[in-house]
């Protein structure tokens, strides 16, 4: 597979249990501390990407001191412009191309906000529409969103809709995978019904009757 990981604990948690594949790639908007780790232990080699082999490809660097002195005139490294690495075009060029980005809060349909907080804007969208649809159209590819099912005051991240305001960053057609604590929702080519099903599923448990009780509107 060819990696792409997003900012936050949750990826950097993924590439921590990714150290003892092998032959992964990667092609991402962020080359972060926890791709430097993969790399350097030799899970990450680019040998068998279908695009840019033998390189790590990526828009900007930002981590700890050991992550810049690694990519230092390292020639496995290349950065390039953002408009080039986040085309969609580009990205599914990648066979097998895994996108691991976090969500703030997805719907019982699969909308997904990724970046802000009703209508407060809390983050940017970076790179998890473009990395979503070129996942979804790669040989092979998956794009994977990974949550906590409850924000830090105990509220649901799984909702019946999305919160007054709340941006769609990824629209539901190219949603794959969502994974909380309690299991795996698989997306791609499910129905509404299923979806709900799926996603209510892996809410948390103190969520789930109310979950159903709402959906009974959407379907």
């Amino acid at each position: 597979d060819t990696i792409q990981l997003g900012i936050g604990g949750m990826p950097d948690a993924v590439a921590e249990n990714l150290r003892d594949r092998h032959d992964l790639g990667i092609y991402t908007e962020m080359i972060g501390s926890a791709m430097g780790e993969l790399m350097k232990c030799g899970a990450v080699n680019n040998t068998r990407k279908t695009f840019f082999r033998n390189r790590t490809i990526g828009a900007f660097i930002w981590g700890n001191q050991d992550l810049y002195d690694y990519v230092n005139a390292n020639p496995m490294i290349e950065i390039l412009p953002i408009m080039y690495v986040n085309d969609p075009v580009n990205i599914m060029k990648n066979d097998n191309m895994v996108s691991v980005n976090t969500a703030l809060e997805i719907d019982l349909t699969g909308q997904v906000c990724s970046e802000s907080i009703g209508t407060r804007q809390y983050s940017g969208p970076g790179g998890g529409f473009d990395f979503a649809y070129g996942a979804a159209h790669s040989n092979g590819g998956r794009s994977i969103l990974i949550m906590h099912s409850t924000t830090n005051k105990g509220q649901s991240k799984i909702k019946p809709i999305l919160t007054p305001g709340a941006v769609v960053t990824i629209p539901r057609p190219y949603v794959d995978i969502v994974v909380t604590e309690y299991g795996i929702a698989r997306m791609r080519g499910a129905n509404i019904r299923e979806r709900i099903e799926a996603l209510i599923s892996i809410a948390h448990p103190d969520f789930r009757a109310e979950l159903r009780k709402e959906a009974e509107k959407i379907i």
